[in-house]
């Protein structure tokens, strides 16, 4: 169903503009509290390449924290140097994504590191050999006995790794603050913005507390995107690599906007470098609109009040 709500809202006066517009968004909670011992585990099973066959990649090779959660990158290089078949998402408030994976083939975080160790493409490597590697660390076999009463195994290091990227949420934005009533954080542009994304229909897919990450959706509702961009590949077609159902081809998890201004370049390919272009990308092919360049300007100003905050600082 065509991600479309153009023209049912109608153009609010500037004066309306003073409180927040009604709409399915809301704020990022804090990051939970969970156990610190399994955290401080995940985060240093997040940064040990001893997960990748070879030694030489760590999950913060692609999930870069200082570079929004990503690195900035159309295609990661994986194992052995081969790129990705897809464009590495943020790690940032992943968890709070209703599946993993731009085909949405895992449903939990654990999910998604045990298939990550084990892809040829991205680690490379076997649980047995993970799990053997970490055990014999004596470091980690003390801190996996205090933190989950046993011995290192494939499904506490999954649960660790899961653990720490729960904590990864970046609340504190502008827009967020305004959610919660501080109206005066964002400028007269800013709001319109936020009404223009509204009124053209892009809240119908990026909605909730991830403002997307919420649902799958077809590229290419209103436009053939991958016969006019050429090149068709295999990872093109999306969910249907995982079901096989027809109607799954070429649709994809819809991903969240949080950070968006951080976080190019975009789409599973990776082929829209610039925000500018992204969202020349979403009209053409999802909204089937031609905004003006005001509108466009506007809602990328909008765009631009979603950056958070990880650990008190601006990504």
């Amino acid at each position: 169903m065509p991600c479309r709500l153009a023209g049912m809202l109608l153009l609010l006066p500037a004066v309306a503009l003073a409180l927040p517009l009604e709409g399915p968004l809301s704020p990022l909670p804090a990051p939970p509290e969970l156990a610190p011992q399994r955290v401080e585990l995940g985060r240093k099973l997040f940064n040990d390449p001893r997960l990748s066959r070879n030694n030489s990649l760590s999950c913060a090779n692609c999930h870069r924290l200082e570079q929004g959660g990503a690195d900035h990158q159309a295609l990661s290089p994986g194992i052995d140097g081969q790129l990705l078949a897809v464009n590495t998402p943020t790690v940032f408030n992943a968890s709070l994504n209703f599946r993993q994976f731009w085909d949405g083939r895992a449903q939990t975080l654990e999910e998604q590191a045990h298939q990550v160790v084990q892809s040829p493409s991205e680690m490379g490597s076997d649980w047995q050999l993970v799990v053997q590697r970490i055990a014999d660390d004596p470091d980690y076999r003390a801190g996996f006995a205090q933190a989950y009463g046993q011995g290192v195994d494939k499904h506490t290091i999954e649960n660790a790794l899961a653990t720490f990227q729960r904590t990864l949420l970046t609340p504190g934005s502008r827009f967020d603050r305004y959610l919660q009533g501080d109206t005066a954080i964002l400028t007269i542009e800013e709001k319109y913005g936020y009404q223009r994304f509204q009124e053209y229909g892009c809240i119908a897919c990026h909605q909730g507390v991830n403002i997307g990450g919420n649902m799958l959706q077809k590229f290419g509702v209103l436009g053939d995107y991958f016969k006019d961009r050429g090149n068709p590949t295999v990872a093109d077609l999306g969910r249907f690599n995982v079901t096989g159902d027809e109607e799954d081809r070429h649709v994809f998890k819809v991903p969240s906007l949080r950070n968006v201004a951080v976080t190019a370049p975009y789409f599973h390919d990776g082929s829209a470098a610039t925000l500018e272009a992204a969202v020349d990308v979403m009209f053409r092919y999802q909204l089937g609109r031609t905004p003006s360049a005001e509108d466009k300007a506007l809602i990328i100003q909008f765009l631009k009040t979603l950056t958070g905050q990880w650990q008190g600082k601006p990504l």
